[in-house]
């Protein structure tokens, strides 16, 4: 997937590695970008259209879907990190409803769109997603069901032309990673990282330095060839539940 000369909608983007994608999106030559914010956006390019979209708000989310004609990728880029601890359950709730069902209720909106594009949907995930961070138990809960929604997306679009690809995300200097005194990689090389990885048509994606120290474990691992094998039982299931 080149994404010369695509539309693009991309949640989250007024700040950190959303705005960058937007940036990256412009410098790649994409044809339209749909900026999927809750608030104001300062990017005066032409390409860009604001959304209001809070990807909690089943109401914003069709109204968003209602005014996308068209559309080649979906990177559901919009997210919430909150330290906290393990017996939070609310906060636990917060996570998946933007991390898990926020994702995957955009996805839903926009099929339409993308099934006749044949495009591709975008996930933007975590070293979480993988193995836990202690200190961020609810974020972890939530971006390890994201992986496995991305994956199981993947198996049941993949006989409607969606390819469907996983950002697994190191930490990356942004807000939400203020309060971590570790390597961090700039929203710039990120954003980067993802288009090629996208133009690659990697499954999962790893654009920074720590996600990059796995890429190769996880791609020969027991969790990938697992997932190959499953998918083969992708084609009926999607034929019934159609």
């Amino acid at each position: 997937m080149n994404i010369k000369g695509k539309t693009v909608l991309i949640t989250g983007a007024n700040r950190g590695v959303g705005r960058a994608l937007v940036v990256e999106a412009l410098a790649l030559g994409a044809k339209r970008i749909y900026a999927g914010t809750r608030g104001a956006l300062d990017v005066s390019d032409a390409r860009v259209t604001p959304l209001v979209i809070d990807v909690t708000n089943a109401a914003e989310i069709a109204e968003a879907a209602g005014a996308v004609a068209a559309l080649d990728i979906l990177i559901n880029n919009a997210g919430v990190a909150i330290y906290g601890d393990f017996g939070n359950l609310d906060l636990i709730a917060q996570h998946l409803a933007v991390n898990l069902f926020g994702a995957l209720d955009v996805a839903r909106a926009f099929l339409p769109q993308l099934k006749r594009s044949r495009g591709a949907i975008v996930n933007m995930l975590s070293l979480a997603a993988v193995a836990p961070a202690p200190f961020m138990p609810a974020y972890s809960i939530s971006k390890a069901a994201a992986l496995n929604m991305t994956q199981t997306l993947r198996a049941f679009l993949a006989g409607h032309g969606v390819t469907v690809h996983g950002v697994i995300l190191g930490p990356v200097d942004t807000d939400m990673t203020r309060g971590l005194e570790i390597p961090k990689a700039a929203p710039a090389s990120v954003a980067q990282g993802v288009f090629e990885g996208l133009a690659n048509g990697e499954d999962e994606i790893f654009p920074d330095p720590a996600s990059q120290s796995i890429a190769e474990g996880w791609r020969a691992g027991v969790v990938k060839a697992l997932e190959r094998q499953f998918q083969t039982f992708a084609p009926k299931q999607a034929e019934q539940a159609g």
